[in-house]
């Protein structure tokens, strides 16, 4: 483990920049870049257009470790070059970014209100390819749909299980059970899911640590307990589809929690901007998001 990126994600000031659009994500972050769906033929193209987006933001003067902690990478993206160095060589080296890998393949259909991830048969695989590659951890996505003691509990302790793969691989795994803001009973979820986390977090040993990315809760600093625990190196918010203004004002109700924006990372850029209005743009997204996260 790099201790440098250890102690940046710790301690340091800022929020996750996570650019980790999947093939499934792809066409509608795409679409909101202002590229529609018709505008390009087959999968090589998508991704080459969604590599120049995502360029364009890792390359762009705001994009860096001042305010930014980490970034999370589509494995694609993982695999090719920002400016003629590896992705995550690019990110930590030039912009003091740590690099962080989504590893889950999807979600399976809705069992007890809740999604659990697709299995990962060539984890370890990839694991050791992201540890070469300079990957410091990964993220991986489950979802809860409804307040339903048995979903929860299912999506917690695969979570955890894979977790632990990952740690094994000596990487941190950021842990994403989240749930689905429109859930009619997103409040009980919530409670269900903070002591099922609290019991898994319970059983690791003392230098095991993980991160957790939730789901901006119903009541402020709800999740202060898993926030503090010792094996929690950073807890992250998900943006989850609300807007950027009502998840920077939900985020900065939540002490000692930062921002891991997607999509509401990159609300309001566009491919038809041109590079002043572009970089205005992000700056001021990167400059709201900070803010929210420093609380």
């Amino acid at each position: 483990m790099n201790e440098r990126q250890f102690t940046k994600i710790k301690n340091a000031k800022g929020f996750i920049a996570a650019l980790d659009q999947s093939g499934g994500s792809t066409p509608k972050a795409l679409k909101l870049y202002g590229i529609p769906d018709g505008s390009y033929s087959g999968d090589e193209e998508m991704f080459n257009l969604v590599h120049a987006m995502r360029t364009r933001i890792m390359t762009n003067p705001s994009f860096n470790g001042d305010r930014i902690l980490g970034s999370i990478l589509f494995e694609m993206t993982m695999d090719r070059q920002i400016a003629d160095r590896g992705s995550a060589d690019y990110l930590w080296n030039v912009k003091n970014v740590v690099p962080f890998l989504k590893v889950d393949k999807g979600l399976t259909d809705e069992v007890n209100g809740a999604q659990l991830m697709n299995p990962l048969p060539g984890l370890d695989a990839v694991l050791a390819r992201a540890s070469e590659k300079g990957i410091f951890g990964t993220k991986m996505r489950s979802v809860i749909r409804l307040g339903n003691g048995a979903g929860v509990q299912a999506v917690v302790e695969q979570q955890f299980e894979v977790g632990r793969q990952i740690l094994a691989a000596g990487l941190v795994p950021i842990l994403e059970p989240e749930i689905d803001i429109h859930s009619p009973s997103k409040a009980d979820a919530e409670r269900m899911l903070r002591p099922a986390i609290l019991e898994q977090l319970g059983a690791l040993g003392a230098d095991q640590y993980v991160m957790l990315k939730l789901t901006l809760p119903e009541i402020d600093d709800f999740y202060a307990d898993l926030v503090a625990h010792p094996n929690v190196l950073r807890a992250l918010a998900l943006s989850g589809g609300y807007s950027r203004e009502e998840a920077n004002a939900r985020l900065a109700r939540q002490h000692h929690v930062v921002a891991s924006f997607s999509r509401a990372l990159t609300e309001g850029l566009t491919v038809q901007q041109s590079d002043e209005e572009f970089s205005a743009a992000l700056d001021a997204s990167i400059d709201s998001i900070f803010r929210a996260s420093v609380t």
